[in-house]
């Protein structure tokens, strides 16, 4: 991956949000804040999204860090309504630039973005739900990232050569959108349609 001087290990934003459908499988949304409270609380028993010792759980990958990157995208999905997000599609890519005016809001989209673009760099895919997620992290080495951290989030560009990334990276960020917009009514609509 390419990173221009100005990105601060930073997130992507056709990754932000990108926890679809694992977050909210529980309709009370009753999973705890904090390390170690533990993401099987709250969870149906019947929905088959948690899998104790590692390994997939409802289309993500399991790793030391799923618990704290769950939490904050159950934050923003919560507070759905206190973000702003446009996305301009380029020739070669997306623009996209995510904020909100309330700063824990704030906080969590930067904390998210930086997560995202960390699991990016590492090949740690965390959501399958989307069609479009595993293409991005196959094309890693073929995506050009560009992050700035604002006052109120973060404003992401990426470009690719590849025709295909390209197309997953516009149909990735209009996910995102509907997640911003619609937040758990678009991540169990997310969820369903992968079943």
């Amino acid at each position: 991956m390419k990173f221009s001087t100005k990105i601060i290990a930073g997130g992507v934003a056709a990754v932000s949000l990108a926890v679809a459908g694992a977050v909210f499988a529980h309709q009370g949304g009753g999973m705890g804040h904090g390390k170690g409270s533990g993401m099987g609380q709250g969870m149906s028993q019947g929905q088959g999204m948690m899998m104790r010792g590692g390994g997939m759980m409802g289309g993500m990958q399991r790793d030391a860090a799923t618990h704290d990157d769950m939490m904050l995208v159950r934050d923003m999905v919560i507070n759905h309504e206190q973000i702003k997000r446009t996305v301009t599609n380029l020739p070669n890519g997306i623009r996209t630039v995510t904020e909100s005016d309330d700063a824990a809001v704030a906080k969590s989209i930067q904390a998210h973005v930086a997560s995202m673009e960390g699991r990016l760099a590492d090949g740690r895919v965390f959501n399958r739900f989307s069609e479009n997620l595993p293409v991005l992290f196959d094309a890693k080495d073929k995506l050009t990232s560009k992050i700035e951290m604002t006052a109120k989030g973060a404003i992401v560009t990426q470009t690719s050569a590849d025709p295909a990334v390209v197309k997953a990276l516009q149909a990735r960020a209009q996910e995102v959108c509907e997640l911003a917009r619609d937040g758990r009514a678009a991540m169990m609509r997310s969820a369903m349609a992968k079943r």
